[in-house]
């Protein structure tokens, strides 16, 4: 079991190239950046923390973009994966979207894990052209083009969202026939099925209790669909606690991520130093 760092980039936090230096310094595994594109200032869709629109942090409105943050992360280190908690694919051109993260995985030697969102802002979406009730086949849809452009020589999709005709695309990527595609959504049935049938794991909501049942039922619903191995998890915590985590990686738990305080570059340095301590990374 790995431990990875997730940041709330913004405008007003440490710039992510200075952080994902300090995480790999620290000794932890993965860097982990969210996206927005925008926030609509009227929204009829309810935040999925606090139940209505009001939003529990104004870095929603200040996100960086998870592509150049990440394209700056590469140039600084060498052994983190980078990483997204979580991206909007849908609200990008499929084209354009799978030529970046063909480049960034080219850049980085291959360390880009892709996570992904359905996308809990319908106006955010909506601004994009992306129907809400369609969302999820949307999805689908462009990891499958992706993975054709990043796979095949000649690619080509028909879809209901995408279509191209036959078509050369490089660079590929270096992780074949994809980056892993992890899927960050509520520990349910429903999204375990997606998970099971499109991606390669799931990444835990700060909303989910219940955890290790949740991973239970997700390996079960994997190897009911034929998936081989087991599929990779990754879950969110607030305190590392040593029992928690021992009970975690006995149950199959790829990855833990923790958050960080970002407004002060040595106050980030000594809080990922203590957290590392307690991890036993150092």
């Amino acid at each position: 079991m790995e431990f990875g760092i997730v940041q709330f980039t913004s405008d007003r936090g440490l710039a992510p190239y200075k952080v994902a230096r300090l995480v790999e310094e620290a000794g932890f595994a993965s860097y982990f950046v969210p996206e927005h594109s925008h926030i609509p200032t009227k929204r009829e869709a309810a935040h999925p923390g606090t139940g209505d629109s009001s939003l529990p942090d104004d870095r929603y409105l200040r996100t960086l973009d998870p592509w150049v943050s990440l394209g700056g992360a590469a140039a600084v280190t060498e052994r983190i994966r980078l990483a997204t908690a979580v991206a909007l694919p849908v609200q990008s051109d499929p084209l354009t979207l799978a030529k970046q993260l063909a480049t960034l995985d080219h850049l980085s030697a291959g360390r880009l894990t892709l996570g992904v969102g359905f996308g809990w802002n319908l106006d955010e979406l909506a601004d994009h052209g992306v129907p809400p009730k369609r969302r999820r086949t949307m999805l689908r849809e462009y990891l499958e083009a992706m993975t054709a452009l990043w796979r095949d020589e000649v690619a080509e999709y028909d879809g209901e969202f995408v279509k191209f005709g036959p078509s050369w695309s490089w660079p590929k990527t270096v992780q074949q026939p994809r980056p892993p595609i992890l899927v960050g959504a509520g520990g349910t049935e429903k999204n375990f099925t997606w998970i099971a049938k499109n991606a390669d794991g799931w990444i835990s909501t700060p909303r989910d209790t219940g955890v290790e049942d949740s991973v239970v039922e997700l390996q079960r619903i994997w190897r009911d669909h034929g998936r081989d191995g087991d599929p990779h998890v990754t879950l969110l915590d607030g305190r590392p606690d040593a029992e928690r985590l021992a009970r975690w990686k006995e149950l199959g738990v790829s990855e833990v991520l923790y958050g960080l305080p970002d407004d002060d570059e040595d106050v980030a340095r000594g809080y990922l130093a203590k957290l590392a301590g307690k991890l036993g990374l150092s």
